[in-house]
């Protein structure tokens, strides 16, 4: 496996900045791709998906790479040779030898397997984790508010990017290949966001009509506000809260180039700001912060930037926010709690406990879990009725 020089440098010194100063992998990769514009596709390509190779088996790598070698050139060198042409035979014979050890052989800290184990039991666990290492599949959403998916297909065939449909999501369309969508005529022309097929579930649950007002209480960027919005076909209302202002911004922008007029934001930065929007909401969307258990396949630096205080923090926020903000829903009114974690924990338990906690005033309609095994991203989603 011959790899130039500067090609060896980038991803050494992304990974270094991955795991030495504790920089997001995503944001590291772009700015690595960016640093030097005479690489081509191709070249790009190999750079991040070994970059995120590498991320993704870390723990497997350190353990078959020799002791005295485990500093990242070595560990980067112990790839090579395992996705060679013809690994050697003491090579062969280490990764062997870890097969039976589901924490190694899957790359997982020793807390995250017990934690699975725990939540999920060990067959599902032990089925969901190797799903949860193969490579995300690159999902587009159709913006329906300016074209229709087989338009959009074909459009993405003219720029050379083919792409296939799935009979349960209606949006979607699922690149053949993974290649740079945001160049394309079609992304500029705000025909479609990069949003996950699991992810594209989260919106319909919603059941939403034509004129309602919602809510979208943790829009961060604001994928799902601008799928409700194309949903009601830019009919009623979509208020986006978030507490961070430079995501919001960010939604703006994206909301112009979609097409979506019936968006509005709001910053939420002190809790008196929740009260004005009491009783307003005729739908609720609470995509809480969460763990991200369910999107390892998409972001496998979680996997040693994740800790378990971490995780119950999220959980005791959670549930604050299913407290806080299910005042902004009318009577009858229906919200929607979701995560993209595979922890019952976070999900179902969370739900219970709300409803409990609330003595009869909201009751659980309906529920849907999707496993990464299904072929996407992990996703818990459960619509509340206010009673």
């Amino acid at each position: 496996m011959k790899i130039h020089k500067n090609i060896a440098d980038a991803i050494l010194r992304s990974l270094h900045e991955i795991f030495d100063e504790n920089k997001y992998a995503d944001k590291v990769i772009e700015r690595t791709l960016k640093s030097n514009p005479k690489w081509g596709a191709r070249d790009r390509r190999f750079i991040a998906e070994t970059t995120y190779d590498i991320v993704r088996w870390y723990r497997l790598l350190q353990e078959i790479t020799p002791k005295k070698e485990r500093e990242l050139e070595g560990i980067f060198g112990t790839y090579c040779e395992w996705k060679g042409e013809l690994p050697s035979e003491p090579l062969q014979e280490k990764i062997e030898s870890v097969q039976s050890i589901r924490k190694i052989r899957e790359s997982i800290p020793d807390w995250m397997d017990e934690l699975g184990v725990a939540e999920l039991g060990e067959d599902l666990w032990d089925r969901e984790l190797s799903f949860l290492n193969q490579e995300a599949k690159v999902v587009l959403r159709t913006n329906t508010l300016k074209t229709s998916k087989a338009e959009l297909q074909k459009k993405l065939h003219e720029s050379e990017i083919d792409t296939m449909v799935h009979p349960n999501y209606p949006d979607a369309l699922i690149l053949q290949k993974r290649k740079n969508v945001f160049t394309t005529p079609a992304f500029k022309e705000g025909l479609f966001e990069v949003q996950d097929a699991s992810s594209q579930l989260v919106a319909p649950f919603l059941q939403l009509k034509n004129g309602m007002r919602v809510i979208d209480a943790c829009a961060g960027a604001g994928g799902k506000s601008l799928h409700i919005s194309a949903l009601m076909q830019n009919k009623g209302k979509v208020v986006a809260l978030d507490n961070v202002q430079w995501k919001l911004d960010e939604l703006k922008k994206r909301a112009r180039r979609a097409g979506s007029s019936n968006i509005e934001t709001h910053i939420i930065d002190r809790p008196e700001a929740i009260k004005r929007f009491e009783n307003t909401a005729d739908r609720l969307l609470l995509d809480v912060p969460c763990s991200g258990l369910g999107v390892l396949k998409r972001n496998p630096d979680a996997k040693w930037k994740l800790s378990l205080e971490f995780i119950e923090r999220t959980k005791i926020l959670q549930q604050k926010i299913l407290n806080d903000y299910s005042v902004m829903l009318k009577k009858g009114g229906l919200m929607v709690y979701s995560t993209c974690s595979v922890l019952p924990s976070e999900n179902e338990m969370q739900v219970q406990k709300f409803i409990q906690q609330q003595n009869g005033a909201f009751e659980l309609v309906e529920q849907k879990i999707i496993l990464p095994s299904e072929g996407f991203d992990g996703f818990f989603m459960a619509r509340i009725k206010k009673s």
